[in-house]
């Protein structure tokens, strides 16, 4: 199933600062989405890291395995199936850690009413386990607020004596959870049920090169200021909009949510759109769609090829396009 966040009904704004902004009339006749990374992104700290270090390995046999990681030696999968073994704990147990050891965004809680308000899904897209995202969201939002948001990650498997596993979502990957491979699924569905191809335009948000994979999926990629995404982005020329908290997100999206009209009606790629991923609007044959599954990474490593592809006069998209039309098969 594709990943799609509830459309909330409205509610009161309780925060100060909050613009209530019909998207309707934002310029745009395409619906907005947002996915988002947890760790470092909606969260400052790591929920995986508060795991380990507090009721599993450990720091140092934590730091033994991101080395084999960064080295090649062991896949992602591999190393997070170590980790994930050394728990021995109830579920329930961990969360007292977790509320003082996480610190939230401090202006996500209000992004979050924004998105709600204006009937914007938001979905958290993350390498984590499912049910421990969602306990924290549920505290730090509260588990009215945290309903309406959909979480794509791994489910977290806990036995009778309290050992833990990862039922990892894409398990034949070496990363168990292709970010790239559920955006692409959620394209696809959106593509084949809308009337003329159209799907939402999409922004992604993160902090890491661990979400290049997700990102080169997107319309528009927002990097927390001063970390490796945006390092790695300063470094390729790649188009991205930094942020210190979501207050700037949310400034940016109103901002995006104008100006999309002028891409819809053809009059050219405003800065910090990805042409690659317009790849997808420009589609009119549904059967064509499938074709663009060959264009995501089966690996995180090659991630790094997104900066040939994230360009149009490498990408040569209308071609590309031009020739999935060719190909597709007549209904």
């Amino acid at each position: 199933m594709a990943p799609i966040a509830l459309t909330p009904p409205p509610v009161e704004a309780k925060r100060p600062g909050l613009h209530r902004v019909d998207t309707a009339n934002l310029g745009t006749k395409r619906k907005i989405i947002c996915f988002s990374d947890f760790d470092g992104t909606i969260f400052l700290q790591d929920t995986g890291h508060q795991l380990f270090d507090n009721f599993g390995c450990g720091p140092s046999r934590r730091a033994e395995l991101a080395h084999e990681l960064e080295s090649g030696t062991r896949s992602f999968k591999e190393v997070s199936d170590e980790l994930y073994s050394s728990l021995d704990v109830p579920f329930d147990s961990v969360f007292d850690v977790m509320k003082t050891a996480l610190e939230i965004d401090p202006d996500f809680a209000t992004f979050h009413e924004f998105c709600v308000n204006n009937s914007i899904p938001f979905n958290v897209i993350s390498a984590g386990l499912k049910p421990v995202l969602r306990k924290v969201l549920d505290h730090f939002i509260g588990e009215e607020m945290s309903s309406h948001i959909q979480i794509v990650a791994n489910d977290a498997h806990i036995s009778e004596d309290n050992k833990w596993s990862a039922g990892w979502l894409h398990p034949e990957t070496e990363l168990g959870h292709d970010k790239a491979q559920s955006l692409q699924d959620y394209k696809s569905t959106a593509a084949l049920e809308s009337e003329n191809g159209t799907i939402p335009q999409i922004i992604f948000i993160g902090d890491g090169v661990s979400d290049l994979p997700a990102a080169r999926e997107s319309d528009v990629l927002f990097a927390r200021r001063g970390l490796k995404l945006e390092e790695y982005c300063i470094e390729n020329k790649l188009d991205y909009i930094p942020f210190d908290t979501f207050a700037d997100i949310q400034k940016e999206v109103i901002k995006l949510a104008k100006i999309d009209q002028q891409r819809t009606q053809g009059k050219g790629l405003p800065a910090k759109f990805n042409p690659r991923a317009n790849m997808w609007r420009r589609v009119s044959s549904k059967a064509a769609v499938p074709i663009f599954s060959v264009f995501s990474p089966s690996k995180e490593e090659k991630a790094f090829i997104w900066p040939e592809a994230f360009t149009e006069k490498v990408e040569k998209p209308e071609e590309v396009v031009q020739n999935a039309r060719v190909a597709a098969p007549t209904a």
